[in-house]
């Protein structure tokens, strides 16, 4: 049974108090062509005028709408890359491609669809609107104006606007340095053969994961046993990167080891327990500007306090606009009994009828079950209380 939670942290107030004490990370330049998922430190502008000149939305016919309709003879090709010749002329049309510089003295362009061409002359039926099938210099952005705010992280999108624009270098954050341990006598590498009592190390693979895809680089410590010595060689080794994350050793017996070896070691810690499940045990402190996360052995207990606190840490740390998690709002497609004293975080498969996303909570709540964890796509937040939820009840959820 879960006790009173009067001691313990909301997952905002923790959250709040972890962001309280990010310290940005210094920016650097970096080419846009290695900008990938990295942090803007300042605003991106454009370079040039986005089309740079006036371009043509379609193959077809750069002509000057007041000649049509009508019979116009084609004077010169107009290939993308290419500027035509000369500024066309009344009385004439020049063929373009998607893409080409529309010609001085032509006011539109027709696609080859809507004409008949014969003997190099194109015939019109129908009147052509003054600035049809053009696009306009400086239509998308001008020279100078913002392209990507600074605080965004730099997806495909962003990237191709940068570059469009002529942006060659961007002013980034620095990759935060991040330091994964996990502690434990009972941990063995995949691939030995397990004694009684053993299992095998999965937790510092999944937070290595988490923390690359949220933008480190990570250092894969060697787990340790449950002696102090080693986690003292460990931690203070871990301690040099701008994060470390442990696993394992945060509770309350005998060999939970690393909160007692960290204040050893002059981590001030923040708080100790967060009134969530899984994940009540997480610890959170920091030595200078550095980041010590302590989250629980379990590995659904360590995966959701990723998500919930080092990630939007490690995003703070290189100046992302909005580093918490995004949650969303859907609907449950079974019924869920909530805890009456922490909020739970519920893996689930995430779905849509057709109206909104349907979230289908999986069986087997327990924080170990991390097999059961590799099926779920998404986390229902369960809010603490006393009235069970009915199929339908609306919720909020983070994707994974």
């Amino acid at each position: 049974m879960d006790g009173p939670t009067r001691k313990l942290a909301s997952i905002q107030e923790a959250q709040r108090l972890v962001l309280a004490r990010v310290e940005r990370l210094p920016a650097e330049s970096v080419p846009i062509a290695h900008a990938a998922e990295r942090v803007l430190a300042e605003p991106g502008l454009a370079v040039v005028d986005l089309p740079p000149f006036d371009s043509s939305a379609m193959d077809g016919f750069a002509l000057r709408a007041a000649d049509s309709p009508g019979r116009l003879p084609v004077s010169f090709r107009i290939a993308a890359g290419s500027p035509a010749p000369r500024a066309l002329e009344p009385g004439e049309a020049m063929g373009i491609a998607t893409g080409g510089v529309v010609p001085a003295g032509a006011d539109a362009v027709i696609p080859f669809e809507y004409v008949v061409e014969t003997d190099n002359t194109i015939e019109l039926s129908e009147p052509v609107t003054v600035g049809a099938s053009i696009r306009p210099s400086g239509g998308d952005v001008r020279r100078g104006e913002l392209v990507v705010d600074a605080g965004v992280r730099l997806g495909p999108a962003q990237l191709g606007a940068l570059a469009a624009a002529g942006v060659a270098e961007v002013l980034v954050a620095r990759k935060p340095r991040a330091a994964v341990l996990a502690t434990g006598s009972e941990l063995r590498q995949p691939g030995e053969v397990l004694e009684p009592g053993q299992v095998y190390e999965a937790n510092s693979l999944l937070l290595a994961a988490q923390l690359e895809s949220a933008g480190a680089k990570v250092e894969r410590l060697s787990p340790v046993a449950d002696d102090e010595a080693a986690h003292r060689e460990a931690l203070t080794r871990g301690l040099a990167a701008d994060v470390l994350v442990t696993s394992g050793g945060v509770s309350v017996g005998p060999h939970d080891l690393v909160r007692m070896v960290e204040a050893e070691l002059g981590v001030e810690e923040v708080f100790w327990g967060v009134a969530m499940k899984p994940g009540k045990p997480i610890s959170f402190g920091v030595l200078g500007g550095r980041l010590v996360f302590g989250l629980p052995g379990n590995p659904v207990s360590a995966l959701v306090g990723f998500e919930l606190f080092v990630r939007p840490a490690l995003l703070a740390l290189q100046g992302a606009a909005d580093p918490l998690p995004r949650f969303e709002r859907g609907r449950l497609a079974r019924g869920l009994e909530p805890n009456a004293h922490r909020d739970e975080l519920v893996r689930a498969r995430l779905g849509s009828d057709g109206v909104g996303p349907v979230l289908d909570p999986l069986p087997g709540r327990e924080s170990h079950m991390i097999v059961r964890a590799a099926a779920a796509d998404a986390l229902v937040l369960i809010p603490m209380g006393e009235n069970p939820l009915s199929p339908g009840d609306s919720v909020e959820f983070l994707r994974l």
